[in-house]
């Protein structure tokens, strides 16, 4: 029963990741390294899958290696941050409270990625 539940919330963790990769808002790696997690202990077939697909894989591999994020990584998502950030700040959302928690996000995150090692 353990196993189906994680599998269950990998398989959760993946969907939130993917779209992650295009909102913004939702971290993507937090949500990939859970996903890693719940795999490694109940399906060492999808955890091999995860790590080696074409668009998932990359992000574990760069959190998670000493060698670093590459940089045109660290430029590409930065700037969609920014972009979708921003296009939600002028035509999304007119609340006050709202604006200022996006930007909040955005300068978290951009914050986050500038510290973490960068690959040339």
């Amino acid at each position: 029963m353990r196993r189906i539940i994680y599998i269950v919330l990998a398989s959760f963790f993946v969907a939130l990741a993917t779209i992650g990769i295009f909102l913004p808002l939702i971290p993507t790696t937090p949500f990939l390294l859970l996903a890693v997690y719940f795999y490694m202990n109940s399906s060492y077939s999808r955890l091999k899958w995860l790590l080696g697909n074409k668009y998932l894989g990359p992000y574990i591999h760069s959190y998670l290696s000493k060698e670093g994020i590459p940089l045109r990584l660290k430029i590409k998502t930065i700037s969609l941050l920014w972009i979708t950030i921003l296009f939600a700040f002028f035509f999304a959302t007119e609340n006050t409270h709202v604006r200022i928690f996006l930007i909040i996000v955005a300068i978290a995150v951009t914050i986050h990625l500038l510290i973490k090692k960068t690959k040339y």
